[in-house]
C-alpha cells in the first residue's frame, strides 16, 4: 500500500491518496484539493470521508464530477455535506454510500472498515485499511478532536475514548491534521483525555 499526503487550505487539512492493488482511494479531499488529487491518481475508485466538516469534504463534488467515482461518508454527517451548516460556502455533495457505524465495505476488492467514534461530529469515524488508520479529527499526535463545536457531543466523545482505549493491536495513524503517529502511542494519553473531557461537563 502506498500513501500520498498533502495538507489543504488554511487549516492544513490532510488529504490522502491510498493506492492498493493499483487502485486509488481519496481520503478527505478538503479545500482546493482537486488539482493535487488529479495530478496524483491513476485509477481512482472512491472518495472516503472520515466526517462531514467542510475542511474535509470541500472538494467532494468537484472530484466526483471529474472522476465519476462514488462518495462514502458516515451517515450521521450527511447533513453537513448537503446543507453547509457552518455557512462556509461549502459546495454541496451527494453521498453514494451512507456508511453505517462500524461497517465494512468492499471497494473494488479493497477491504475498508469505518470505525465509528462520535463526539467531534455525530458520524466521526476512523477509516481502517489493513494496519493503517485514517483517524480524521478523532485522534491526532498528542491530542484529540474538539468536542465543543456545534453538533459535537462531549458525552459521545467520552464513550469513543473508552472504546478506542480497548482496541487491541497497533495501527499507524494518519490524522486529519498534523503528523502521523501510532495507536499504541496515543492510547497512553487516553486516560488523561477522558479526565479532561469529564471536567468540561
Amino acid at each position: 500500500m502506498q500513501i500520498k499526503m498533502q495538507p489543504m487550505g488554511v487549516y492544513g487539512t490532510n488529504c490522502y491518496i491510498v493506492t492498493k492493488e493499483g487502485k486509488d482511494l481519496i481520503v478527505d479531499p478538503g479545500v482546493d484539493a482537486t488539482e493535487w488529487v488529479l495530478r496524483n491518481v491513476r485509477n481512482p475508485v472512491a472518495i472516503l470521508n472520515t466526517h462531514g466538516h467542510f475542511d474535509h469534504v470541500w472538494s467532494n463534488a468537484e472530484l466526483k464530477s471529474k472522476l465519476g467515482i462514488p462518495i462514502y461518508c458516515p451517515e450521521g454527517d450527511l447533513f453537513m455535506l448537503e446543507n453547509d451548516p457552518f455557512n462556509q460556502g461549502t459546495p454541496p455533495s451527494r453521498v453514494d454510500v451512507a456508511v453505517t457505524p462500524d461497517s465494512r465495505h468492499d471497494i473494488e476488492g479493497i477491504n475498508v472498515l469505518f470505525r465509528h467514534f462520535p463526539g467531534h461530529t455525530p458520524g466521526c469515524s476512523v477509516i481502517e485499511i489493513d494496519d493503517i488508520w485514517f483517524s480524521g479529527d478523532f485522534l491526532f499526535e498528542g491530542s484529540i478532536g474538539r468536542w465543543d463545536f456545534p453538533y459535537s457531543d462531549a458525552k459521545a466523545m467520552l464513550k469513543s475514548l473508552e472504546k478506542v482505549r480497548r482496541v487491541r493491536g497497533d495501527f499507524t495513524l494518519y490524522p486529519g491534521h498534523g503528523n502521523q503517529t501510532t495507536l499504541k502511542r496515543e492510547q497512553c494519553g487516553i486516560p488523561q483525555w477522558i479526565a479532561y473531557v469529564k471536567s468540561t461537563l
